[in-house]
């Protein structure tokens, strides 16, 4: 059995894509693995963040987690903040992270283009993912394409320390499904569908009311042919919408193109978005349930113990490797 970590930031409602790109994952590994998930919030407040928002949002994700699947029994769901090992593991592996290697990460340049000040957690938080991940010693990381450059980062955190220090630490791997790894926006799909999109009909959150999702798809990008083909480098746009359908139905990209050969968008679409809508309304009936019976907390104190346990093990080692004295 292997470990596995893996987390989602707070930073926003979460969409279709965080839940077939990564929580239907999660549901599945934790039958096969020992898993480690969580909400990561103090990657959240690298850029600002409005306190009561945080705290909604922080707890709407650990909720989510529980409606979508996961056990709080057979895999830890606790949050980043309430295990302090990562914030301490972060600031040490900081020290053996150069700043030619933070400069090249692509979110930072991203996240701070045109900005007049950045703050220096954006700058830094790859260590702290790295922190996140080695403190457990995970195997398999859950990573969209967006974050391979940081997992990336980590294996070379890893090894450097290996190195100086003696070999210790896993060095992890990333898992990526074979299908439904990345779900775009509805209004471009050369774009991944976000949260943090300003444009709130480019993505379908989880928490959206049914009506809301029916006008949604109605008005998601398609193109001018009208024709219900699968060709991501040609239709972009009509093959995102046919992977929703597959992943919310059950049903191979063939079965679909099969059954709208010949009719325009239309149809497709209120069927798509009525799909959509009964796979998460089940989802929304659980979490509205979680979060007036208030199970998450125990969950979270649960999962943060265990977390705990295996983190405090990993730094004591990594301190007493690195030259500090620990306490007798």
């Amino acid at each position: 059995m292997k470990r596995v970590l893996s987390g989602i930031q707070p930073s926003g409602q979460l969409t279709m894509g965080n839940y077939i790109g990564a929580i239907q994952n999660f549901v599945k590994l934790q039958h096969e693995h020992e898993c480690f998930f969580m909400v990561v919030d103090l990657h959240a407040i690298t850029v600002p963040q409005d306190p009561e928002a945080l705290r909604e949002q922080t707890e709407s994700v650990a909720a989510l987690y529980i409606a979508a699947g996961i056990d709080p029994v057979k895999a830890a769901i606790f949050l980043q903040s309430q295990v302090p090992q990562h914030a301490e593991l972060g600031w040490l592996l900081t020290t053996l992270t150069y700043m030619g290697e933070l400069e090249r990460m692509t979110q930072f340049k991203d996240k701070s283009e045109g900005k007049e000040s950045v703050g220096a957690g954006l700058f830094v938080y790859p260590s702290l993912m790295a922190a996140d991940i080695l403190l457990y010693n995970a195997d398999l990381v859950p990573v969209g394409d967006d974050q391979k450059q940081h997992l990336e980062l980590t294996r070379d955190i890893a090894n450097r320390f290996n190195h100086r220090f003696g070999d210790y630490f896993t060095v992890p791997a990333n898992y990526t499904p074979e299908v439904g790894a990345r779900i775009m926006s509805l209004d471009d799909a050369s774009k991944k569908m976000s949260k943090s999109n300003p444009n709130a009909g480019s993505y379908i959150a989880l928490l959206d009311d049914p009506a809301v999702i029916r006008k949604k798809i109605s008005r998601a990008k398609t193109d001018s042919e009208a024709v219900v083909k699968y060709d991501p480098a040609n239709k972009p746009e009509v093959s995102n919408l046919l992977s929703i359908y597959s992943h919310a139905a059950g049903m191979s990209i063939a079965e679909i193109e099969a059954k709208y050969e010949g009719q325009m968008y239309g149809p497709f679409k209120k069927d798509l978005a009525e799909q959509v809508a009964a796979l998460i309304e089940p989802l929304q009936a659980r979490y509205h349930e979680v979060r007036r019976t208030g199970e998450h907390h125990d969950a979270l104190r649960r999962g943060a113990e265990r977390a705990c346990e295996v983190a405090q093990k990993t730094l004591d080692e990594v301190k007493r490797r690195m030259g500090f004295v620990l306490p007798r």
